[in-house]
């Protein structure tokens, strides 16, 4: 890829830096330079002094032998000023922890971001059996009722262009052919919310809406409940609040 300054395309040095802080984001612990070449593919020795530069700037970080290698702690500081800075996520806040209280379950707040969501905030249930999911984390938009939400404010050529044929499997429940998730797309925007049907986690049921204040839309709030104790009145409960906050949240976005 050959690096230039002005005109647009993209600067090799810069790029691989991404790639690099892209890769530890995404394998979490630490490598080793062998295993970070083989992954990334680059030449060992530009490779070591790039990962030397971004220890010597917080960005990496290395254990007590300095040969292997992990995401830096400003990695971490970048991320929570994205949070920090992003007007739909501070305007949700009140509208997430009602939703919470109406439901007593856990509610997330994620991001489309190219084929995956990405969860921006979340209320934790009240009770005990719960799931987890941290800020941050990023899955499949096709594996999940918030992806499929968001996928389906967007048109089937669209989705088409998007993902592949063949989708990767969560679980044994997962959709993977791309024709029936395009099926299941027409059925949700006319019902106005999508279901997850222990598609990313066994044991688990979502429920999705995305939030309207542009098109497509690039934001959706989900309420996940253990299957467990999912009864027919809670999920009307459930379907109920998340339509409410869906309209709170597209109020409160109109002007973003």
């Amino acid at each position: 890829m050959p690096a230039v300054d002005s005109g647009g395309a993209q600067v090799k040095s810069a790029v691989r830096t991404v790639e690099l802080l892209e890769f530890f984001a995404g394998q979490p612990g630490m490598h080793s330079l062998t295993e970070v070449q083989e992954a990334v593919g680059y030449p060992k020795s530009s490779l070591y002094m790039l990962l030397r530069t971004l220890v010597d700037l917080g960005w990496v970080e290395t254990d007590a032998t300095d040969t292997r290698y992990g995401i830096g702690v400003r990695a971490l500081l970048v991320g929570t000023s994205y949070l920090d800075g992003d007007e739909v996520v501070a305007a949700a806040r009140p509208t997430l922890d009602r939703l919470s209280d109406d439901t007593g379950e856990s509610i997330h707040l994620a991001r489309l971001d190219g084929v995956n969501v990405v969860y921006l905030a979340t209320r934790q249930s009240h009770h005990y059996l719960r799931p987890f999911t941290r800020v941050g984390r990023r899955l499949p938009a096709h594996s999940t009722a918030l992806g499929k939400a968001l996928l389906a404010t967007h048109t089937d050529e669209q989705v088409r262009a998007m993902l592949p044929e063949v989708l990767s499997a969560q679980t044994e429940h997962t959709v993977t052919d791309r024709e029936r998730l395009i099926g299941e797309l027409c059925t949700i925007r006319e019902r106005g919310f999508a279901v997850d049907r222990e598609e990313s986690t066994l044991g688990l049921r979502c429920f999705a809406v995305a939030i309207s204040y542009r098109t497509p839309a690039r934001d959706a709030v989900s309420c996940s409940v253990p299957v467990a104790r999912l009864t027919a009145g809670h999920e009307h409960l459930i379907k109920e609040a998340l339509f409410d906050a869906r309209d709170r949240l597209t109020l409160a976005t109109r002007r973003l």
